[in-house]
């Protein structure tokens, strides 16, 4: 039974840090979206094909903070 919860708690904390790191990859959408950027679709589209190389991920982030 033991076995079982600690089993079921590494799950969960492993579920935690996957939604944290999906919330920190799409960190430019989600600021494009909440200042109501025009080019949200772009920005979202950019940082979903490139966002795993850190330059598509900057240039991402600048785009969503600078427009």
């Amino acid at each position: 039974m033991q076995n079982i919860w600690g089993g079921l708690i590494v799950l969960s904390l492993l579920f935690c840090l996957f939604i944290f790191c999906l919330g920190l990859y799409f960190l430019p959408t989600i600021i494009a979206a909440v200042r109501g950027n025009i080019n949200i679709l772009a920005i979202f589209l950019l940082n979903f094909f490139t966002g795993w190389t850190f330059v598509g991920w900057i240039a991402s982030l600048i785009w969503a903070v600078i427009i």
